[in-house]
């Protein structure tokens, strides 16, 4: 098959979070089962060149028409770690994609309506008719309302739309205006409560809404997610719609790229090793202990958090966790940015506060290659999240022989199985522990649970961390699912 993804991200030249990484590793396993994949992709002034190859003009004067003018726009072509890329890049005063930054800007569903306008155009232009577009969150939701609104009737008829929905809390909101710009215009035609209207706003098209009513399909990232989207609150308004399309809605689980992710392989720390060698994880840990400037403390238990400091990912709870972990005798180390400025300064007071403690340290920013030497050091990760469509933490930690503690919601229950109360898999097939409150006691419960084992029965933690490094949530299942589901939509 020829598939393009068309996206706001790939890692590592675009990455603002786990989307990159989904789209970068889907396309590397979709190319190695032998099929033709092109990736679409802003051409931001930030983004990371140093990361692509052979980078040249593909077509360079690609006008896309835009509130019934033209933006002349100009497509380079390079190599992303063996994925061929696509970049857009408008030449207009409105300077698009030349701000420094992928996200957070007042016009940013402007800017990607732009792009979804300019891919199609491109792929139009340059007679490019793939079989499937594999289109990403709301920043490409228009894809498929102006390819079967507009581009099939000029010799895109064949082509298919697969939507796969990363987060639903972010869904691309606009007025009018946006019709207009892109051609659509028919303002009562598209805001219509079966089209674009937005089920809350009603002067607002809501991209995410037009991605899930015109696509052939559509997926979010994992199964339990997929059903808390449709029946509880993590669709975040968009629950009524899944309903009307439910025929088309399913759940595939995200998969890691293990040539990134192995301990055995890994180039980012210290002492590599494997299943056979998990007695050399404990040298990472130490290595980790020196590097940071904690106690050297071979008894100690040492927790960790990485990923963003934000509401979604239950930074309350990883602050309480935090203190617990001090509390139990255990050590704890947190990498991560804030996203917001009070929870930025509250968690630079508690790295002031803490600073002389030798059992903890923040790293309040993000670093790869300290994010590897985590994984390898710590024994067990929490993840607390308040909703998580899928997570690659747990599954990273699971690989490193990391223990996760996580709270039961969207892919971390796919993923993690508790070890005391998981009725679902035998005791040898367990890899975690499993809460499902948002309070205190709740992290506090499942925390003490895993460092009561860790203390007082060390085998059977070895045990469990080591059952976690056997599971496979590479792209090799969940990439048998997207093919599946390509090769069902290209023949309707």
């Amino acid at each position: 098959m020829y598939i393009v993804q068309i996206a706001s991200e790939c890692a590592p030249v675009i990455k603002a979070g786990g989307l990159g990484d989904v789209v970068y590793g889907l396309s590397r396993d979709l190319e190695d089962r032998g099929h033709c994949v092109e990736l679409i992709l802003p051409k931001y002034s930030n983004m990371r060149y140093d990361h692509i190859w052979g980078l040249h003009d593909a077509y360079l004067d690609l006008q896309v028409p835009w509130y019934g003018g033209v933006i002349h726009c100009t497509v380079h072509c390079g190599w992303v770690h063996g994925r061929l890329c696509f970049f857009i890049e408008p030449h207009s005063d409105d300077m698009f994609f030349d701000r420094g930054l992928y996200y957070g800007c007042e016009d940013d569903p402007k800017r990607f309506a732009f792009f979804s306008k300019a891919a199609l155009e491109f792929l139009l232009r340059s007679n490019k008719r793939p079989d499937i577009l594999h289109c990403h969150d709301w920043q490409t939701g228009l894809i498929p309302v102006m390819l079967f609104e507009m581009y099939k009737y000029h010799g895109m008829e064949h082509q298919r739309v697969l939507y796969t929905i990363h987060n639903f809390k972010h869904q691309g909101h606009a007025g009018a205006d946006i019709l207009h710009a892109t051609g659509l215009n028919r303002e009562a035609y598209y805001f219509d409560p079966a089209r674009l209207k937005d089920n809350f706003n009603p002067f607002a098209i809501n991209f995410m809404k037009g991605g899930i009513v015109y696509s052939n399909h559509v997926t979010t990232v994992s199964p339990h997610h997929a059903w808390e989207a449709h029946h509880g609150t993590c669709g975040f308004g968009l629950g009524h719609t899944l309903h009307v399309n439910q025929h088309k809605f399913s759940g595939i689980l995200n998969g890691i790229d293990y040539a990134m992710w192995n301990p055995a392989t890994d180039a980012h720390i210290d002492h590599p090793y494997s299943l056979s060698t998990f007695e050399d994880k404990a040298l990472n840990k130490k290595a980790l202990q020196e590097r940071l400037l904690l106690r050297a403390a071979d008894d100690k238990p040492l927790v960790a958090f990485i990923g963003r400091l934000d509401e979604q990912k239950g930074v309350h709870l990883v602050h309480h966790a935090m203190y617990h972990a001090l509390k139990r005798s255990a050590q704890f180390v947190l990498l991560g940015s804030a996203t917001e400025k009070k929870i930025n300064d509250w968690f630079w007071h508690e790295k002031t506060h803490l600073n002389d403690n030798p059992d903890i340290h923040l790293e309040l920013g993000f670093s790869e290659e300290l994010a590897h030497a985590i994984y390898a050091g710590a024994d067990l990760i929490v993840v607390p999240s308040n909703f998580e469509p899928c997570g690659l933490t747990q599954i990273i930690s699971m690989k490193y022989g990391t223990v996760p503690v996580v709270r039961g919601v969207g892919g971390l229950l796919n993923t993690v199985f508790d070890w005391d109360y998981d009725t679902t898999h035998p005791l040898e097939a367990r890899t975690g522990f499993v809460f499902y409150e948002t309070d205190n006691y709740a992290v506090e419960s499942a925390l003490d649970r895993a460092l009561d084992l860790y203390y007082n029965e060390p085998k059977l933690f070895q045990q469990l961390a080591q059952q976690g490094m056997q599971y496979d949530y590479s792209w090799r299942q969940s990439g048998d699912q997207y093919v599946a589901l390509y090769n069902q939509i290209r023949h309707k």
